[in-house]
């Protein structure tokens, strides 16, 4: 194969994260509650993906869609500061950019999303001449798609023609249903990154290890997150697991896409899969030491200092 241009071509969602932190349990009643911090970051699954990416240095595409309103400027400016072609991006000029609250309590968080343009991009809008000038594809938070996941397996057919590999992330199912076609959009992936709660669901098994089971008849390669646990993947009939890393965590927000960017740079690498899992172990963990799904992404040599301790 010849050089292409890009490492990475990601689709998903974009839209913007607001983290609020402290007592942020909401209180009704018109109750005025104080707390201790709010900050705008990049949010969207597909986004931070992208972002964790090119700061790992992979050269990297993004495909998706968003409003023509402040928001949506703002995660244009955030991505293309970062590096990151954004050329894939189509602007709607009616829909406002979705938006994610966040109510975030150190390890945990609850989230409320204002969809917006997030289920809008359609399989006519991806410009599918990026297709061959990238090694690999990863598309995220399919159940939010909604307008694109019909389609799908067909994307995951075009990208294969064109000589790529392709990793999903499908991030939670808003509806609960965890079914909407993809099993046959699994058919279609290289790489599966589910986390243990999503994997469950899925599969509709009550384990991580029944689940893989399940999966390893159909992907070739899965790797689970399971937070501070660390990670387990399956590739055939071998198992390897993987343990984090300590930290002090101050925001969780974006951990398991930052270990998805980890992962598919060791995948990409040609590493052994012992190595990328731990990798991306090391990746998430590190996340989570700044505010958002951004503020503390690794590069490879932070991320490399801490596999060698």
């Amino acid at each position: 194969m010849t050089e292409r241009e890009f490492d990475v071509l990601v689709i998903g969602e974009l839209n913007a994260d607001l983290i609020l932190t402290g007592d942020v349990t909401p209180v009704f009643g018109q109750v005025e509650k104080l707390v201790d911090d709010a900050t705008l970051t990049i949010g969207s699954s597909a986004a931070i993906f992208a972002c964790g990416a090119a700061q790992l240095g992979l050269r990297t595409a993004f495909i998706g869609t968003c409003g023509a309103d402040e928001f949506g400027r703002y995660m244009l400016r955030e991505l293309e500061g970062r590096g990151i072609d954004a050329q894939g991006v189509l602007i709607n000029p009616v829909v406002k950019t979705g938006l994610t609250v966040h109510l975030s309590r150190g390890t945990d968080r609850a989230m409320l999303t204002y969809p917006g343009t997030i289920p809008l991009l359609r399989y006519a809008d991806v410009d599918r001449g990026l297709f061959s000038r990238a090694r690999h594809l990863h598309l995220a938070s399919y159940f939010m798609l909604d307008s694109l996941r019909p389609d799908v397996p067909k994307l995951f057919q075009d990208a294969h023609a064109a000589g790529m590999t392709i990793s999903l992330d499908t991030n939670y199912d808003p509806s609960e249903q965890w079914n909407a076609g993809l099993a046959q959009a699994l058919n279609e992936v290289d790489v599966f990154l589910p986390n243990e709660t999503e994997v469950c669901r899925i599969t509709r098994h009550d384990s991580v290890e029944a689940a893989l089971d399940s999966l390893s008849q159909r992907v070739p390669l899965v790797a689970v997150k399971q937070g501070a646990a660390g990670a387990t993947a399956r590739q055939c009939l071998a198992r390897y697991q993987a343990s984090s890393i300590p930290v002090q965590v101050i925001d969780t927000t974006g951990a398991g896409d930052s270990f998805d960017a980890g992962f598919i740079y060791g995948y990409l690498a040609g590493w052994e899969l012992s190595r990328t899992l731990q990798f991306a172990c090391v990746c998430g963990a590190l996340s989570t030491q700044g505010r958002g799904g951004t503020g503390a992404q690794a590069t490879v040599e932070q991320a490399l200092a801490q596999l060698a301790q």
